[in-house]
């Protein structure tokens, strides 16, 4: 079974690489703009034997044609997309990046696609965020309600693959998972980000003073999901990933400092909230639970310690590279 996977170099796409290539009898092809990285970011360079697995270079807005020449060379029966930009707080300043990315370039891909026989599953990689701020726990039905510019593009996306679904009978399968966390992530994330600065000995900023309820989860976790829907998902039908509960920004914060021997109160800083941060969002992961007999196995205080870990493991590395988010265009 030939899977590609575009945005395969992102911290989402980098674990569903490593657990497609679990699997001897699949062919794995990664897409990504950036080059491929070394094992401080990508899982699956840990393994011995690549040779199942080929990485290719291409920019979804600069390259489209040469993706669109690749995918017909290769045929793939499958392809995952975690292309996106997908940072909430810069969205405001160049929303048009964020629309070409998630909208523009996505519409090109999926009209291509639909022409072709070749393609049997099509899993879109979306976002909660397209709910807004929400109250009580949401279900796949819940209404668009998008507080960022980030959160509307994803919505814009969701809603171009549910017209070419009902309009062609294309393959898609949508899912839209929680606060995806753990050993890789991008090091700006608050939680490798806490780690990092704890070690530094730089102060953390918690923005609103850390109130805000996410639904952390862990990668493996999300990755296992996205492989059970893709296997088995329903055609058009849009799957939530979720944990159990939510936790506050600042609780996670807090364990993190424990874990390292630090005072929560002598390493953070409140700072003003960012523009349209939602308070919190629970999201029914009910369908995936029942249909899949999928439940998340790694424990908040299990992953946290996976990320420590590998920040003490590559530290030298750590060191080197840029704590904050680079934009690109």
């Amino acid at each position: 079974m030939k899977t590609v996977v575009i945005g395969a170099n992102s911290f989402s796409g980098q674990d569903f690489v490593d657990l497609l290539l679990d699997d001897p009898r699949n062919e794995v092809i990664g897409i990504s703009r950036s080059p491929e990285r070394s094992s401080l970011f990508l899982t699956y360079k840990l393994r011995p034997d690549l040779s199942r697995y080929r990485y290719f270079q291409m920019d979804l807005n600069t390259q489209m044609a040469g993706i669109l020449e690749l995918l017909d060379e290769e045929q793939p029966e499958r392809i995952v997309n975690f292309a996106a930009q997908s940072e909430v707080a810069p969205s405001w300043v160049h929303p048009e990046h964020w629309f070409q990315t998630n909208c523009v370039a996505l519409s090109l891909l999926v009209n291509h696609l639909r022409r072709r026989d070749y393609l049997q599953r099509y899993l879109h990689i979306s976002s909660p965020e397209v709910y807004g701020t929400c109250e009580g726990t949401v279900g796949e039905d819940a209404p668009f309600n998008p507080s960022t510019p980030y959160a509307a593009s994803k919505a814009a996306a969701d809603m171009l693959l549910r017209t070419y679904q009902r309009q062609f009978g294309f393959p898609s399968i949508t899912v839209r998972s929680t606060n995806v966390y753990g050993a890789r992530q991008q090091l700006f994330k608050i939680i490798p980000r806490t780690a990092i600065y704890l070690k530094l000995g730089k102060r953390i900023e918690l923005h609103g003073g850390g109130k805000a309820i996410k639904s952390y989860i862990h990668i493996r976790d999300i990755s296992r999901g996205e492989m059970a829907i893709l296997e088995n998902g329903e055609l058009g039908r849009i799957y939530h990933l979720s944990p159990d509960s939510g936790v506050a920004v600042a609780d996670v914060v807090r364990l993190i400092c424990e874990s390292m021997g630090k005072s929560f109160d002598d390493c953070v800083t409140a700072v003003e909230e960012r523009p349209g941060q939602d308070k919190a969002y629970v999201i029914d992961s009910s369908l995936a639970r029942t249909s899949f007999g999928w439940s998340p196995e790694v424990s908040v205080a299990r992953g946290i310690s996976e990320v420590i870990d590998w920040v003490e493991a590559y530290w030298c590395e750590i060191v080197d590279q840029p704590l904050e988010y680079l934009h690109k265009g």
